[in-house]
């Protein structure tokens, strides 16, 4: 680690605070309840967490190509996003239930990063198509499917 520059350094903190969320959400999985509930969730917790750290070892060791990093023009534009992220992730799915706040911040990020023009009508018309099509084979793959157990508040 002795060549460190900006794009290596963005990595190495970027691929660290996703192995961090990863080894908290590995731990949540693994150690709530009723476990039969959190089957799924620990299968890919476990499969994703062990990704993130080998992406966080090979960015300390300098194995990664970055690439030039990320410039701010870039984190202003991911910024809505990881904000809209982080409200769902840390409120809205337990304060308003799991499919109801997947909608809510699916449209919220589709309305964000939409190229479409936001004062046409037909354009909104195609975003709530997209998010009750989202939310339908989100319901279908986690209630249907899998028989995964979601946060449950107001409507679902």
């Amino acid at each position: 680690m002795s060549d460190l520059n900006l794009p290596r350094v963005q990595h190495i903190i970027g691929s660290g605070l996703v192995a961090a969320v990863g080894v908290w959400v590995t731990y949540v999985s693994y150690t709530q309840q009723p476990s039969e509930a959190f089957l799924f969730p620990r299968l890919i917790a476990t499969v994703f967490v062990i990704l993130a750290l080998w992406t966080f070892f090979k960015a300390c060791m300098g194995w990664t190509k970055v690439g030039n990093g990320i410039t701010v023009t870039q984190f202003r534009n991911l910024a809505p996003g990881l904000i809209v992220a982080l409200v769902y992730i840390f409120w809205m799915a337990k304060g308003l239930g799991f499919y109801t706040a997947t909608a809510i911040a699916f449209f919220i990020l589709l309305s964000l990063y939409d190229p479409a023009p936001h004062t046409a009508l037909k354009s909104w018309l195609k975003r709530i198509i997209i998010t009750a099509g989202f939310i339908a084979v989100m319901y279908g793959l986690f209630a249907l499917l899998l028989k995964v157990f979601t946060p449950r508040e107001i409507l679902f």
